[in-house]
C-alpha cells in the first residue's frame, strides 16, 4: 500500500476516533443510551450512533434531520479543534442517512419515469447540495439530464430528456442550450 494512502487512512481513523469520543461525551451529557460505531467509508471518517435495545434516538435526528445535521456540524468543529484541520466526518444516527438517501434516489427515479412517460421536464422539491448531488448522479446514470435552479435554501433540480439536435437546429438563431443560465 502506498505510504500516503496509509497516512491518509490513519488520519481518517484518528478523526473518526476523535468524533466518537466527542459524541460519547455528548450522549453522556444528554443521558441518551447509544452505541458508537466508527469507520472510514468512501474516503471519509464515519461515526454512527446506534440505538441500544428499545432506545428511541429520534430526538437525535430531529425534524427533517436538523438535529443530526447540527450534531455533525458540532462534531466537525470538535475534530477541527483537536487536529487543526478541517474535517469532513459524517455523523449518522440509527441509519437515518441511508434511509434518507434511499428516499432521494426513489424520488429521482420517479422523476425519470415521469419524464419518460410524459416527455415533459420535472421539477423536484428544494434540496440541499448533498441531496442534489445524489439526484444528479441518479439522473446521469439513467441517461437523462438534470440541472439545479434557484438560490439556497430553495434550490431545486429539474430533470429532462437529452435533446436530439439536428443540423437545422444548430444553424438556427433560436437554438438555446440547456447549459445557458
Amino acid at each position: 500500500m502506498n505510504q500516503n494512502l496509509e497516512v491518509n487512512l490513519d488520519q481518517l481513523n484518528d478523526e473518526a476516533d476523535i468524533a466518537a469520543d466527542y459524541l460519547e461525551g455528548f450522549l453522556d451529557i444528554a443521558d441518551v443510551d447509544g452505541d458508537i460505531e466508527v469507520g472510514v467509508r468512501q474516503g471519509r471518517p464515519m461515526v454512527q450512533i446506534v440505538a441500544e435495545e428499545d432506545e428511541d434516538l429520534s430526538q437525535l435526528i430531529g425534524r427533517d434531520g436538523q438535529v443530526v445535521s447540527a450534531l455533525q456540524h458540532l462534531t466537525r468543529l470538535a475534530v477541527q479543534e483537536s487536529t487543526g484541520e478541517r474535517s469532513r466526518v459524517i455523523v449518522d444516527v440509527d441509519g437515518y442517512l441511508k434511509k434518507k438517501r434511499e428516499k432521494i434516489v426513489q424520488a429521482a427515479l420517479d422523476a425519470v419515469q415521469e419524464v419518460l412517460d410524459t416527455g415533459e421536464s420535472v421539477n423536484l422539491r428544494p434540496m440541499n447540495s448533498y441531496e442534489r448531488k445524489i439526484v444528479h448522479d441518479v439522473i446521469r446514470d439513467e441517461g437523462l439530464k438534470s440541472r439545479s435552479h434557484g438560490i439556497d435554501p430553495k434550490r431545486y433540480v429539474t430533470v429532462y430528456q437529452k435533446q436530439v439536435i439536428s443540423e437545422d437546429d444548430i444553424e438556427s438563431e433560436d437554438f438555446d442550450t440547456e447549459d445557458e443560465e
